[in-house]
């Protein structure tokens, strides 16, 4: 049975499903869904990069503001860090190394949890961090595409959660003009049917997000409210710290991130997401402005919206980016660093693609604001 097949028993079953389901089925099965296939997604030989797959530097710079995290949060003799969507565990083995070498102090204090749902990829992360599973020092800890999400420690632990292009992957519904998406099988093609959109979908586009005009799409991510108010309730006092690409409210009403889903594969984007199911990524970029308020409403303090680049360049800029070109012997070597980070922080780069929301809980405002992340672009607004 292919894929396809199965979500054509899943409708022959269920009747039309919405188009989250469909979303989610495509990325998340357990047997053919893109997240659980043996293929390899990530890197040049994948679909698509993320920022640990360019250089260790955003390891390295993450971990120095983890450090921080700690320190702020009091020096506490345990603290955990909570990754969603480790994915090979390239992040967090850089966190893992360079605090070994560099914070020995939080290295001692710290437990590293990584929340991955997929079999397959779970297994990657028990090879690569074997040594690190094995002396207790970070655990596998279950995850789920809706919720699910549970940590190693006890819950009065403070605790940091990192998520690096997590919330893009997470189901959307998908509204228009006709109503809410559904897809349904005719004669074994997937097509689309529409049908009205419940009260709280449309009580998302009312509070966070536009209502769609004639021909135009856009979504609802319902999906990232419920991880992110499930995610506020796991900590007593720590921090949040979400890195993807996204838009606020103020931009959709601008006309601008109005109907963003996209499918990914082999590094082309098209915005045919039934062209090959289990076969493709498929995003939708975050709406800020929700995640920001359902962190609100769990209790979390909202720090200003900055890009990848203003949040790296103001952890890199105090010692001039040395986590990236410490182990740098010749000329050569130097200029290939460069042109990584150039990557990383630059607008023809990720710098400018890529957003990053720090929420804090538990603690004064104020205290927060001296984290390094937070230092470049702190006047401007979300």
């Amino acid at each position: 049975m292919t894929l396809r097949e199965k979500i054509a028993q899943v409708i022959r079953e269920q009747g039309p499903i919405p188009f989250s389901r469909y979303m989610d089925i495509c990325l998340y099965d357990p047997q053919f869904g893109y997240y659980s296939r043996a293929a390899e997604q990530f890197g040049k030989a994948g679909d698509f990069y993320t920022s640990s797959d360019v250089h260790a530097v955003f390891g390295r710079l993450l971990a120095r503001q983890f450090e921080e995290m700690w320190r702020v949060l009091g020096s506490p003799p345990q603290i955990e860090i909570l990754e969603l969507g480790p994915g090979r565990g390239l992040f967090a083995q850089d966190v893992l190394d360079w605090s070994e070498k560099k914070f020995p102090d939080l290295l001692r204090a710290l437990h590293y949890s990584l929340a991955e749902q997929s079999s397959g990829l779970r297994k990657r992360l028990e090879e690569s961090l074997s040594g690190r599973l094995a002396s207790g020092k970070a655990s596998l800890t279950g995850a789920s595409s809706a919720g699910g999400l549970q940590r190693a420690l006890e819950p009065e632990i403070p605790l940091i959660i990192f998520a690096n292009e997590v919330f893009d992957s997470l189901p959307v519904e998908v509204l228009s003009t006709q109503g809410k998406l559904l897809i349904a099988d005719q004669n074994g093609r997937l097509v689309e049917t529409w049908t009205a959109p419940s009260a709280e979908e449309l009580d998302f586009l009312d509070r966070h997000s536009i209502h769609p005009e004639p021909g135009e799409r856009v979504e609802a991510p319902l999906a990232a409210q419920s991880v992110m108010s499930q995610l506020s309730t796991m900590m007593a006092k720590g921090f949040l710290l979400i890195v993807d690409y996204g838009y606020t409210r103020k931009e959709q009403l601008a006309g601008r991130h109005r109907g963003t889903l996209m499918a990914f594969r082999r590094h082309s984007a098209s915005p045919n997401p039934y062209e090959a199911p289990g076969e493709q990524d498929i995003t939708a970029h975050v709406n800020f402005t929700a995640l920001a308020d359902a962190a609100e409403r769990g209790g979390m303090q909202l720090h200003p919206l900055l890009t990848q680049s203003q949040f790296l360049l103001g952890i890199g800029e105090a010692n001039q980016f040395a986590d990236a070109f410490e182990e740098c012997r010749l000329p050569q070597e130097r200029a290939k660093v460069a042109l990584q980070l150039k990557h990383l922080v630059t607008p023809v780069g990720m710098g400018e693609a890529f957003h990053v929301i720090i929420a804090s809980k538990g603690l004064d405002p104020l205290e927060a604001t001296s984290l390094s992340g937070l230092n470049f672009g702190r006047n401007l607004t979300t």
